[in-house]
């Protein structure tokens, strides 16, 4: 059940890192030092029970705003903040990663590898009811109780994004940040971890943070979804209203990338040129180099994100109505 509390607020946040050459190497070629904006003032809010989604091409900062909100990075600047989990302790956040091979440890059993989080907060007393725990979480990922004996690489791709799911949920979260769970799954498994996940929602109440590249995969999972290009969010909107109306370039390019079964042959504007380099970002829209309504003014007044209905969009061709005569709206 999707309620107006937010079970997390992301504001004003960004993230550098420091890509400068080492020091030695500085002082004798006389460089100076580097650092990457991978995430620029980004913002956003979740309400319980919902799915937000993040999309965007590789290297947009997606998969950071991901380790942010788990604590995996420090932010730079910028404030997270979750609301209260139940019982009026904190939020309990977990994370499923991208590659299920490299996310689970070889050496260890899977009944091991889901027991620890349990073991680790005493969310059962004793090592019986610690089992029976483990067992019900399998069943529930769709996987027999006798799997906890065998070693990860027992199982398919698949099966071991599902042991992933289950030591997730061992924690008992009411938040999981996805960093593109399906990504390395072929396609026909992807549709059954993500029925599984929109399952395991509706019935534990779970709020979902989903990273994905591909619009496509989030478009059913999806409550709200956020465009992100090189750091910044360009678009955000209700996942109808997003596929239905996308308004900003890039949300119309990714859009345009997701086939049609209905019409695989339509034709496409064929869009040129790849991401600039997070290193050097082009001077006003970073998207200005890509985009076919880019003005001078485009080329050198970094946009406002601004919000129009239910929509919030960062493009100057739709704040002055060239994209679709759609007028401006105000700047969060």
């Amino acid at each position: 059940m999707i309620t107006a509390d937010p079970i997390l607020s992301v504001t004003d946040v960004s993230k550098e890192f420091d890509v400068s050459a080492p020091w030695l190497n500085r002082v004798l070629e006389r460089k100076p030092r580097l650092f990457v904006k991978a995430v620029n003032d980004v913002s956003f809010s979740i309400p319980r029970g919902s799915c937000f989604s993040i999309v965007g091409e590789s290297g947009c900062g997606k998969s950071t705003v991901a380790r942010l909100v788990t604590g995996l990075y420090a932010t730079t600047s910028g404030d997270i903040r979750f609301g209260a989990g139940a019982e009026g302790r904190p939020v309990r956040v977990q994370m499923i990663f991208q590659d299920p091979h490299s996310s689970l440890n070889p050496r260890w059993r899977v009944g091991d590898i889901i027991a620890e989080p349990i073991r680790e907060m005493k969310l059962r007393a004793g090592e019986d009811k610690t089992q029976e725990r483990v067992e019900d979480l399998l069943r529930t990922v769709g996987l027999a109780a006798d799997d906890a004996r065998k070693f990860p690489h027992e199982f398919s791709g698949g099966q071991r994004q599902r042991i992933s799911i289950a030591r997730a949920l061992a924690s008992e979260p009411e938040l999981l940040v996805c960093d593109e769970p399906t990504s390395a799954l072929d396609v026909s498994v992807q549709a059954q971890i993500l029925n599984l996940m929109r399952q395991l929602q509706q019935e534990l109440g779970l709020t979902y943070l989903f990273i994905s590249h591909d619009l496509s995969v989030v478009r059913h999972m999806s409550d709200t979804i956020a465009v992100m290009y090189l750091g910044q969010i360009v678009e955000m909107a209700p996942a109808d209203i997003l596929f239905s109306a996308p308004r900003h370039p890039y949300s119309q390019l990714l859009l345009a990338t997701i086939p049609d079964i209905h019409d695989p042959n339509r034709a496409r504007a064929l869009q040129t040129g790849e991401p600039p380099s997070p290193l050097n970002p082009p001077p006003g829209c970073t998207f200005n180099p890509r985009c076919p309504l880019a003005d001078d003014r485009c080329r050198s007044d970094a946009p406002l994100l601004r919000t129009e209905g239910q929509s919030s969009v960062r493009c100057h061709a739709v704040e002055e109505g060239r994209a679709d005569g759609t007028p401006a709206g105000k700047v969060l």
